[in-house]
């Protein structure tokens, strides 16, 4: 885990301006220190993740994004070792299962409600980036 200044990073990969907006400020108020770096489609996410020194503790990342899907930024993943979160509006069991096939730890749908999606996000944080859990393994869909 990539962690500088007692913040871990987590990389959030989000083409819409504003849940990558609301994504940082609930990420702002966790108990857990983060420090949030947004990738907003997916060539710059794989450009992200092709860098060696960029060593983020998870990756958050919608299926829905421009240029390159998050199906294939699965695929294409050069960094399996880092735990991937879905977090997607997408409630398509077809999505969940290939998701989860493709190396995704958790597939978490967005909630449409606001404190939903708080509570889905901080829940997200604290189970793969807390250090008491140290990234749990293993983790099922919602």
């Amino acid at each position: 885990m990539s962690v500088r200044s007692g913040r871990a990073e987590v990389l959030l990969i989000e083409d819409s301006a504003g849940d990558a907006l609301l994504t940082g400020q609930i990420v702002a108020e966790s108990s857990v220190p983060i420090r949030l770096v947004i990738a907003r489609d997916g060539v710059q996410a794989l450009g992200m993740l092709d860098d060696p020194a960029f060593q983020p503790a998870l990756i958050i990342l919608d299926l829905n994004i421009p240029l390159i899907s998050g199906h294939a930024i699965l695929e294409r993943n050069p960094r399996k070792e880092i735990p991937v979160v879905i977090f997607s509006v997408s409630s398509d069991e077809r999505d969940v299962r290939l998701a989860l096939a493709l190396g995704a730890r958790e597939y978490v749908q967005k909630p449409m409600n606001l404190e939903a999606y708080k509570e889905a996000v901080l829940g997200i944080i604290e189970k793969w980036v807390s250090p008491e859990n140290n990234g749990a393994e293993g983790a099922a869909a919602h």
